[in-house]
């Protein structure tokens, strides 16, 4: 496992170093210091393991979680030489951009500070969610409804359906189950960080 979790670092650092970006620079992107994202680099931090941390980490360099676990950031380019040949599963061309596995664009991209208890223990009163406008929920992660009326409140994403959206939160903190009609919604953005301060 410790020889996976370094070659996933070793990855990343080519990444990081392909996008032109200093340790420190890649990690201000996701909300931490130049010195964690090392650790991840180093192979010292088991979370390179989870996918919710891989696309955090691969969306700050503009790239995919697939092309960590390829070892590259874009395909090579064609007429290789020797020794160049695909490998296993691996083909050239597998370079997949899917939905929700892009970089948030910076417009799509806000805070928004929690200042009530709706969804302890996930998040309590002072954090700082990041949050991506572009990018729909799964169930269990947390959102940020905003509805017609103008109020914005963080939950946790339970699911939907044509007509209603099922939250989780509010006054009793993530016990209480909400419904919420599509109809009144007006946005609904995706937290992809918290920084707990």
């Amino acid at each position: 496992m410790q020889a996976e979790l370094a070659a996933l670092g070793e990855a990343l650092a080519g990444l990081r170093r392909a996008s032109g970006l200093s340790q420190a620079e890649a990690g201000e992107r996701v909300g931490m210091t130049g010195q964690g994202w090392g650790l991840y680099e180093a192979g010292k931090r088991a979370g390179l393991f989870r996918p919710d941390i891989q696309t955090r980490l691969t969306s700050a360099l503009g790239t995919t979680p697939e092309a960590l676990l390829l070892g590259r950031g874009s395909p090579p380019a064609s007429g290789g030489g020797e020794g160049e040949g695909v490998r296993g599963m691996e083909a050239r061309s597998a370079a997949f951009s899917g939905p929700g596995l892009t970089a948030p664009r910076e417009d799509e991209t806000f805070t928004f500070l929690v200042q009530t208890e709706d969804v302890w223990p996930w998040a309590s009163s002072g954090v700082v969610l990041v949050c991506d406008a572009g990018r729909w929920p799964r169930r269990g992660q947390g959102c940020v409804v905003e509805t017609r009326d103008g109020e914005r409140r963080v939950r946790r994403f339970d699911g939907a359906d044509r007509d209603w959206l099922l939250l989780k939160g509010g006054a009793g903190g993530l016990d209480q189950a909400e419904r919420v009609a599509r109809a009144d919604v007006l946005s609904l953005a995706t937290v992809v960080a918290r920084n707990e301060t």
